[in-house]
């Protein structure tokens, strides 16, 4: 079996992105692009990969080390061309591949079904790339064909004639190259261009009839990014390609949404219109997210209803719980099942017992709520003193009125009744009755005078 390495092109800076950010960190689909371009090598069966950097080395590394500890770097100090890069990546190989697939760091569409394809097309010959058509080809190299269909070179966009600018197949920048073949022809690659750079495009001419090109039939997974509008459409095109894929496995989206790469849906899920999920979100069977939902890198069980614009991050949601409307699920927020998060309710960092309900208006931060509790409107964990963090817990089946204020560290016993209004300082017991409010007098009758002093400025 023929080994197979990966050399992945990620050091431009992307001048036209006008952005601090190394162009191959821009996200799509939730991952830095430079990372689907590392997947991709890895789905192909390329067992040895290199990345060259240059513009932010630094942080495309730490990026690409978090998620492939094995690759390896190679860093292009100079930016004089692809065939410069190639080289530069060639360097960092061990002796071992046979052949090598270049990738470029900003092209995350690309398909590894696609790779397969070109590596079966392009067999024992020196160098196989792969090709696809546009309407508007500008600024791509075409592919120049012979009579009998061979490709037998690749002119770069400012050095085409007038006849080659108007061939609309073009290299889509992707090779599958002999090793040792790729090692002689970047050696003597010259600049004589019109950008002046080391072109990898010239390993074509240099095969001598003998390159192979497959035509892509998605143009999109040849789509690169160079500027704003060039991202927003590879993250539309990621977007429109999540909600294709879940749709034929289960999953009824109502609208558009957004779905992140790592995103993980099981059956018949219903997501409705506006929805996002991100990162690594995983929404189990039979769940339902409803309009303008924002899941971030949480999880729900099956059976769960999250209604309209409730925002979850790093949360985790138990069977058959309802979140929202306009409900926040804070980080490390762990509800149990048949829970219940209401409209305008913020849980942060506490866990809810099977059954317990927070239905209205209420912060619970750094809690341990337990079974069947009901936490009535309005009702706040004061968790902070100005200078830590304190945890308040509440016993299974305890009822907290509505207002009430529970001043951490306390501990409510299991069947704790908390009077409405009441400020809670002091731990109570199994069963007991807890006032804390001030003791209310009415005057009979004052409300006028009240009023009449007012009006005279008297108050």
């Amino acid at each position: 079996m023929t080994r197979l390495a990966a050399v992945v092109l990620a050091a431009g800076k992307g001048t036209r992105l006008k952005t601090a950010l190394p162009k191959v960190l821009h996200p799509i689909g939730g991952l830095p692009m430079v990372l689907h371009a590392l997947r991709t090598a890895q789905r192909a069966g390329a067992s040895e990969r290199v990345v060259v950097v240059g513009h932010g080395a630094e942080q495309v590394e730490a990026v690409v080390r978090s998620f492939d500890p094995d690759a390896r770097f190679a860093r292009q100090i100079e930016q004089r061309g692809t065939g410069h890069a190639a080289a530069t990546g060639l360097a960092a190989l061990t002796q071992g591949p046979e052949r090598v697939l270049i990738l470029s760091g900003d092209c995350p569409l690309l398909r590894p079904e696609s790779l397969h394809a070109l590596r079966a097309a392009t067999g024992d010959r020196p160098v196989g790339f792969l090709s696809t058509e546009l309407e508007d080809p500008t600024g791509y190299g075409r592919v120049v064909r012979d009579e009998q269909r061979r490709p037998i070179r690749v002119v770069e966009h400012k050095d085409a004639s007038s006849d080659e600018l108007r061939i609309r197949e073009v290299n889509a920048g992707i090779y599958d190259v002999d090793l040792a073949f790729l090692r002689d022809t970047t050696a003597q690659l010259q600049s004589d261009n019109a950008q002046g750079e080391l072109y990898l495009t010239e390993v074509v001419e240099r095969a001598a009839g003998e390159a192979q090109a497959f035509c892509l039939a998605d143009p999109s997974e040849a789509m690169g990014a160079n500027t704003r509008a060039e991202l927003a459409a590879l993250q539309e095109e990621a977007w429109d390609r999540a909600a294709g894929r879940w749709m034929t496995e289960g999953t009824t989206i109502l609208g558009r949404c957004h779905i992140d790469e790592e995103v993980q849906l099981g059956q018949d899920v219903t997501l409705h219109p506006g929805v996002h999920l991100r990162g690594r979100t995983r929404v189990g069977d039979g769940c339902v997210v409803d309009v303008g939902s924002v899941l971030s890198d949480s999880e729900l069980a099956e059976g769960v209803v999250v209604h309209p614009y409730s925002i979850l991050e790093q949360a985790k949601v138990g069977p058959g719980a309802q979140i929202g409307p306009f409900a926040r699920l804070r980080p490390a927020a762990d509800l149990g099942p048949g829970t219940k998060v209401g409209n305008f309710v913020e849980v942060k960092k506490s866990r809810l017992g099977p059954g317990a309900k927070i239905n209205h208006l209420s912060y619970v931060g750094d809690a341990e709520v337990g079974a069947e509790v009901n936490v009535g409107a309005g009702t706040i964990t004061c968790n902070y003193d100005g200078f830590a963090k304190h945890l308040t817990r509440i016993g299974d089946g305890t009822f907290v009125g509505s207002n009430s204020t529970l001043v951490a560290p306390v501990e409510l016993g299991p069947g704790t009744y908390v009077a409405a209004g009441s400020t809670v300082t002091e731990n109570s017991a199994r069963d007991d009755l807890v006032f804390g409010r001030a003791r209310q007098e009415v005057k009979p009758g004052r409300a006028k005078a009240v009023r009449e002093a007012a009006r005279r400025g008297k108050i």
